[in-house]
């Protein structure tokens, strides 16, 4: 599982330009299965994504491939979680014994 926050960097003011590309890049994380939670960081410093169910490269690669990314809009932080305990809910997250 991952945790990755997109903070706004110094193309910050380029967003509104690429906006309409960036939520294509997110439906498509959906679509794929991947991303299970996107949301903005509070207050306006970003974004941030949880995904499960790709390798820490496809990550990496998906990641690298969001036109703010790839525009220098934010900069990506990734994170790589092993849950252990979760609410039954979300147990699917855990690896298989």
């Amino acid at each position: 599982m991952f945790v990755t926050f997109l903070r706004f960097a110094e193309n910050r003011g380029a967003a509104p330009e690429f906006m309409a590309a960036h939520n294509d890049w997110i439906a498509k994380g959906f679509a794929d299965g991947v991303f299970l939670c996107v949301g903005s960081l509070q207050p306006t410093a970003g974004g941030a994504i949880l995904a499960h169910g790709e390798s820490r490269a496809a990550h990496e690669t998906r990641i690298a491939a969001d036109p703010f990314v790839l525009q220098g809009i934010v900069t990506a932080e990734i994170h790589e979680i092993d849950p252990k305990r979760t609410h039954p809910a979300l147990d699917f997250l855990k690896a298989p014994a």
